[in-house]
């Protein structure tokens, strides 16, 4: 009964939490287009491509940090107001059902009670024409009565602990789930933080306590050893680097920075090897692989030039 009226109710906390991001989102689209001084057209027809075209011709991001920082705080309140409600919802259905359990009780105790006059009166009557003493029979009856409502106390004890039960492990995964959403946002902010600064060093301060809050953390482990390859530790980025790829060996992105630290200390053919495996995994690490200055000493490497300038190896081959 509770989680059909909880369910009843969740439509109606989404199409609130909906419509607040979407007018945020149209502040943030109106306050963009007049800083660039330009006005949303509604006569002209937007095509999938026009959108393709204009977010390749971007150069800056759409929205400044102090926007996103508030969309994510906006976030957390609308979800923490919901927990909030419905965590009161739950409580004042449980409050419903105790008030109702009671009621029942009384009246199972007010039928007893009842039963038994009714009983006692009939008994007084067979007792007039001999059949058995009042006194018997009402202490026969007391021991019913009694019996009968011990049971019923049992009963409602059981569900009054079931329903206890219910209580906790649902207050159990909203505590949980809310110290999920606040992870999440503590992460959110530290990705936030950790492009914006311009110091190797507090990078990785930001990398590490990403990885404080999620230890598997594929991506902050590779991003942490490119950070790192930039303050000329290789042997450190192939280090956090192995160990993203114990956690996910599909990951492109840390394929591509052990191959860097690989060539950084002349391991030439592993490097090489590694940054196969990530251009199979994503093309775009050929291009990345063209200029990056790690591979400058591999440039004159007939295997490297194979594998990141396959065009110019055929053309040489024809001529």
């Amino acid at each position: 009964m509770i989680n059909r009226f909880i369910l009843s109710l969740l439509p109606l906390f989404r199409t609130m939490r909906t419509g607040t991001m979407l007018c945020l989102l149209l502040l943030a689209g109106t306050a963009a287009a007049q800083d660039t001084g330009e006005r949303p057209s509604m006569d002209d027809d937007v095509t999938s491509d026009d959108v393709a075209a204009a977010l390749a011709d971007l150069e800056e991001p759409m929205y400044t940090p102090f926007i996103e920082l508030y969309l994510l705080e906006e976030s957390k309140a609308l979800r923490k107001e919901m927990m909030d409600t419905r965590a009161e919802l739950i409580e004042k259905v449980v409050d419903k059902e105790l008030s109702v359990a009671d009621k029942t009780m009384s009246y199972a105790t007010d039928t007893v009670t009842y039963f038994f006059y009714l009983i006692a009166g009939a008994t007084s009557i067979l007792v007039v024409i001999g059949w058995n003493s009042i006194r018997d029979m009402r202490n026969q009856l007391a021991s019913v009565a009694e019996k009968r409502v011990n049971e019923l106390v049992v009963e409602y004890e059981k569900r009054l602990k079931a329903i206890e039960e219910q209580l906790q492990q649902k207050s159990d995964i909203i505590h949980q789930n809310q110290a999920e959403i606040e992870r999440t946002n503590e992460v959110h902010s530290l990705w936030l933080k950790a492009s914006q600064e311009t110091s190797q060093q507090n990078k990785i301060a930001a990398y590490d306590r990403i990885l404080d809050l999620r230890p598997d953390d594929v991506e902050a482990l590779s991003y942490k050893a490119d950070a790192v390859l930039e303050m000329q530790e290789p042997l450190w980025a192939i280090s956090l680097c192995r160990r993203a790829l114990k956690l996910d060996p599909d990951n492109g992105h840390a394929h591509y920075q052990l191959a860097c630290a690989y060539a950084e200390i002349g391991r030439w053919e592993d490097a090489v090897s590694t940054l196969e495996k990530a251009i199979d995994i994503s093309e775009a690490y050929r291009d990345d692989a063209s200029v990056d200055p790690s591979f400058e000493q591999l440039r004159e490497h007939e295997s490297f030039r194979t594998l990141v300038f396959p065009d110019q190896e055929e053309n040489s081959t024809d001529a």
